[in-house]
């Protein structure tokens, strides 16, 4: 996810008052081979979903200055709009859809739909090691002094952590752009499993209501967290409290 052009209510030169946000998502799914449909896997469908929680976070921003528009937030935060927004991926009524048969259109069958619903936690073990590794990683090159050869720093933490052999890096340090191709995530690569903490007890919100869509929910999604953008520190309470949102904050 990336803009064009972000939300803002400055004046502008040709004496009009602000700007409208153009928002665009780009995604590098496989090209399906001449005459087949291109079909999404599940994984690649809950990328989508991610990538367009944060294409919410800017086409719904209402703020005065660009800087802190839409994904202009602590990094900390960042992740929480577009790790929420996984969550509706798998509810029900979505799923039945856009999960359907391409050839015949039909919704995936229950006992298909149950087994994937069960699935969601497989796997969870491996997955948090090697995120968790390539976060320590980040932490470490960025907290220690000049490197001059980056695999064997990658190999002394990875030994100091125990890493099981079984198990690589979701990223090894020559392919990790997230912390090497500019400054947003150096240092801040934990901060997806902050926003995990966030966005599961942000979702709970939802299903305690007993509605996925519950209107009143969903406005105060909108206007305490995917509409202020940077406007507001994420600690404050006037945003994250019992009141507005109810973000509990767990560890």
């Amino acid at each position: 996810m990336s803009s064009f052009q972000s939300q803002h209510k400055l004046p502008l030169k040709n004496g009009a008052v602000g700007e409208l946000p153009i928002i665009y998502n780009v995604c590098n799914f496989a090209k399906p081979a001449a005459g087949k449909p291109a079909l999404l896997s599940l994984d690649d469908a809950r990328t989508l979903f991610h990538e367009f929680g944060h294409a919410l976070h800017g086409m719904l921003s209402n703020v005065t200055y660009p800087s802190v528009s839409g994904t202009g937030v602590s990094r900390d935060f960042v992740e929480l709009p577009s790790q929420l927004y996984e969550h509706w991926l798998t509810v029900p009524e979505i799923l039945e859809k856009y999960a359907v048969h391409y050839e015949t259109g039909e919704p995936m069958p229950k006992a298909m739909l149950d087994k994937v619903l069960a699935a969601q936690t497989f796997n969870a073990g491996f997955a948090t090691v090697e995120f968790t590794s390539s976060a320590l990683v980040d932490m470490a090159f960025h907290t220690r002094g000049p490197v001059d050869d980056p695999m064997a720093v990658q190999k002394e933490i990875l030994d100091e952590l125990g890493m099981p052999a079984s198990i690589v890096m979701r990223h090894a340090t020559p392919h990790f752009q997230h912390v090497f191709s500019g400054d947003g995530y150096s240092a801040g690569y934990y901060s997806y499993m902050w926003s995990e903490v966030l966005d599961a007890d942000a979702f709970a919100a939802f299903e305690e209501s007993g509605n996925a869509f519950d209107p009143v929910m969903a406005r105060k999604l909108k206007n305490n967290i995917y509409s202020v953008g940077g406007a507001i520190d994420p600690e404050e309470p006037t945003r994250l409290s019992a009141e507005s949102f109810p973000i509990r904050r767990r560890c």
